[in-house]
């Protein structure tokens, strides 16, 4: 509003606009709170999940070379494998100041376990561990996927708050403030000119 003529109706517009911009920063202050206590909700979520996947993935290779030194793998490849063609991801999900929260699961029918007539406990361990594993896989990734959004939507809002803060909030009360100087210069002058007989400007 550089070119506008200093006005009342004009600093009432700069005010509001910088009302708007206060308000919008303490908006985002507040979002910004909000996110980080979800990041720290959020880790702290995908930390157990990731200690608890590689404890999985630990078991599962320990069965796995106990299958394999007890079978041979060409051996172990024979042993039937559960299906997994009926399971599918379950997906759901939750807002947190405009970024989603997800939560993923495997659904759907599941293996019955194999008969230990068909196998051996060793092979049944390993397709065992394994189908844990695989539930265990996509609640990390969704836990991960989580934090990202989270980590991007903060910083995009922290980047918002500080432009707010350091430069757009002072320029509108720069703005505001040589404009008011503005019109007082020019309704002390309209004044005088009244004093001395002249006719007001505009």
């Amino acid at each position: 509003m550089a070119d506008v003529a200093p006005s009342r109706s004009a600093i009432l517009e700069l005010r509001d606009e910088r009302q708007a911009m206060v308000e919008g920063h303490a908006f985002l202050d507040e979002k910004c709170l909000a996110i980080a206590a979800e990041i720290v909700k959020e880790l702290s979520r995908y930390l157990a999940l990731e200690e608890e996947f590689l404890r999985a993935s630990r078991e599962a290779a320990r069965v796995l070379a106990g299958a394999i030194a007890r079978h041979g793998l060409r051996e172990l490849a024979l042993h039937p494998a559960p299906a997994s063609h009926a399971l599918s991801l379950a997906l759901r999900s939750r807002p947190v100041m405009g970024v989603k929260i997800a939560t993923a699961t495997l659904a759907g029918e599941r293996s019955p376990p194999i008969p230990p007539h068909w196998g051996s406990p060793a092979a049944n361990a390993c397709s065992a561990a394994f189908a844990g594993l695989l539930a265990l896989a996509p609640q990390v990734g969704a836990a991960a996927a989580n934090l990202e959004r989270l980590s991007e939507e903060y910083r995009r809002s922290i980047r918002r708050a500080r432009a707010l803060d350091d430069v757009l909030i002072p320029e509108a009360a720069r703005e505001l403030s040589a404009m008011e100087t503005a019109l007082e210069d020019l309704e002390r002058e309209d004044a005088i000119a009244m004093r001395l007989g002249l006719a007001p400007r505009g």
